[in-house]
């Protein structure tokens, strides 16, 4: 009798499969690290997680979908009104369009396992009111997803600086994409 109920219970799991379940993501262990670069140097800073989870089915990540505080966003490399320089233009509608953006998100469409925890996934990121798909590798082990995004800020109309648009910038020109060095702690 015990072998038949372990049986039937078996096959239930096996008929309606497993169900996946979403991971938050710990926000304040979480980082997001910015890197702009242009012609004469670069700048870096931080920026926060508002809201995330990965979905998980079998132990595998299979979705994920984040909220990106814009107005968190922070310089590293300056300090004192250089800094507030930067970041204020940055969150100006010359870059983000914090006023009117204060979020940006992602949400995963695909992910495929490559094998040793490692994601291929595509995802769709929504900057500035702008949604465009970018891929990456997303890495998961003990508790701690990590992933390095590189994103043309071209695509969500943020042109400033940028040599795709504009002539004769000469050592003023920005280069059109900015990475992104993610590490998410579940």
């Amino acid at each position: 009798m015990k072998k038949a109920i372990l049986t039937f219970a078996m096959s239930l799991v096996v008929a309606f499969g497993v169900q996946a379940q979403e991971k938050s993501i710990d926000l304040a262990a979480s980082n997001i690290h910015w890197l702009g670069e242009k012609v004469t140097g670069q700048h870096e800073g931080n920026i926060s997680l508002k809201s995330g989870a990965l979905t998980m089915t079998d132990g595998a990540v299979t979705g994920g979908s984040f909220v990106v505080d814009m107005n968190s966003m922070t310089c590293t490399d300056l300090e004192g009104d250089y800094a507030n320089n930067l970041i204020g233009h940055l969150k100006s509608d010359d870059f983000f369009g914090v006023e009117n953006h204060p979020e940006a998100t992602l949400t995963f469409t695909n992910v495929e396992a490559k094998g040793n925890g490692v994601y291929a996934v595509t995802g769709d990121f929504t900057i500035k009111g702008k949604t465009n798909p970018a891929s990456f590798d997303l890495t998961v082990a003990d508790g701690t997803a990590t992933a390095k995004v590189v994103i043309d800020r071209t695509k969500y109309d943020i042109r400033y600086g940028s040599n795709s648009f504009f002539d004769n910038l000469g050592d003023k020109a920005i280069y059109n994409e900015f990475k992104l060095d993610v590490t998410l702690k579940m």
